[in-house]
């Protein structure tokens, strides 16, 4: 008897955990992530609403939970807290200011739940990781964070550009996507002035102001946007900055 209770036991604690970091999530993604029935997954919904979660289900959609309830944070596996712990070393040798800033704050306030024991483990790990990327430990960015506000928020933004070829615009953006190579952030945006999708160096970026004007969604992916500038061109669209 043990040995079923307890797998489901784990299963049950990660539906919670699923249902309060998503919007939404279907039966069908529960039961392949778990890799039990679709019936098996319709019995741990009736048991965690039973147990008195207040799961709300929307027919033809999927499970969430019912707004502003809050369940408290639950332990961290010691892999789960070294994962952690990894990608703060990581996170340190970013070259964005604003990303460092912010996620210190985020992995304080997960330190804070972990266990005595596992904190000494993660203060002992975080002493005997080296990430060697961007070893001078250079800063050549702070606006990482307010993008990816506007980029959720569908916010109008006003930058000032020095490109690579030394010209400097003035410009209103819509923010669309951000991604991450050879060190560099960029900024796949929708250019009011040049009325197409354009990319930016977020590093190139001198001066940023996010607007109260919002713009409608864009009706296109990121694997899209990808798809189209591999037909426009040979090279990457890493190239082709703005």
């Amino acid at each position: 008897m043990e040995a079923i209770e307890k797998p489901r036991l784990s299963r049950l604690t990660s539906i919670i955990t699923l249902l309060q970091s998503n919007k939404i999530i279907t039966t069908t993604y529960l039961a392949e992530k778990f890799q039990v029935s679709v019936r098996t997954i319709y019995r741990d919904i009736r048991t965690l609403e039973n147990s008195g979660i207040p799961i709300i289900t929307e027919e033809g959609r999927g499970y969430s939970l019912m707004q502003g309830y809050h369940i408290p944070p639950v332990m961290f596996t010691e892999n789960e807290a070294n994962a952690l712990i990894t990608a703060e070393q990581i996170i340190l040798k970013n070259k964005d200011n604003s990303l460092i800033e912010h996620y210190s704050n985020a992995i304080s306030k997960i330190k804070s739940v972990l266990r005595f024991s596992q904190k000494e483990k993660a203060n002992l790990l975080s002493k005997r990781i080296h990430y060697r990327e961007n070893v001078e430990e250079l800063k050549t960015s702070d606006y990482l964070m307010s993008i990816q506000s506007a980029i959720t928020n569908f916010q109008l933004v006003e930058i000032e550009y020095h490109s690579l070829d030394n010209n400097f615009t003035k410009r209103f953006i819509e923010p669309f996507a951000i991604y991450s190579t050879q060190g560099n952030w960029l900024l796949i945006a929708f250019c009011k002035l040049r009325t197409e999708y354009r990319i930016f160096r977020i590093d190139l970026i001198e001066k940023l102001r996010i607007q109260t004007v919002t713009f409608e969604p864009h009706k296109m992916t990121l694997e899209q946007f990808f798809k189209e500038c591999q037909k426009k061109y040979t090279h990457t669209p890493d190239t082709p900055l703005s």
